[in-house]
């Protein structure tokens, strides 16, 4: 499999690693050289210095082939564009984009790629977590 992980902070690194791991062909796109050296001294697949929404550097990390393309950076408008972009310019398969805002998350689900909303998912969780151990 042939992922683009677009970002290379917590997220972004620590994904493009358990892919890499796992047998993953991951080419990662960051903005800030600095970022990189999440990814740690042994880290051999590609990288690419650049803005992902800039169309030249998605063709050179190889947008055209990559089977997943996940758009984790911390800004959900910048995910939002480069997986729209992923999804109907390129016909990229499988798309996913980290969304913090629960609502726009809502928004833009049903867009033809996928969302990730972590704190979506830190409200549900913690509010299932505490209506169970109020009705102990």
């Amino acid at each position: 499999m042939r992922a683009i992980v677009i970002g290379c902070g917590r997220v972004g690194s620590s994904l493009a690693r358990v892919l890499a791991d796992a047998g993953w062909a991951v080419t990662v796109i960051e903005r800030d050289e600095e970022n990189l050296s999440r990814l740690g001294p042994d880290w051999r697949q590609p990288l690419v210095l650049g803005h992902g929404m800039d169309a030249k550097v998605l063709e050179e990390a190889g947008v055209e082939n990559a089977d997943v393309l996940i758009a984790a950076t911390d800004g959900d408008n910048t995910n939002l564009v480069i997986a729209q972009v992923a999804t109907q310019r390129y016909g990229v398969a499988d798309v996913a984009a980290r969304i913090q805002d629960p609502a726009r998350a809502e928004a833009y689900a049903d867009r033809g790629f996928h969302i990730i909303s972590p704190v979506k998912m830190a409200i549900e969780g913690l509010a299932g977590w505490a209506l169970a151990a109020g009705s102990r």
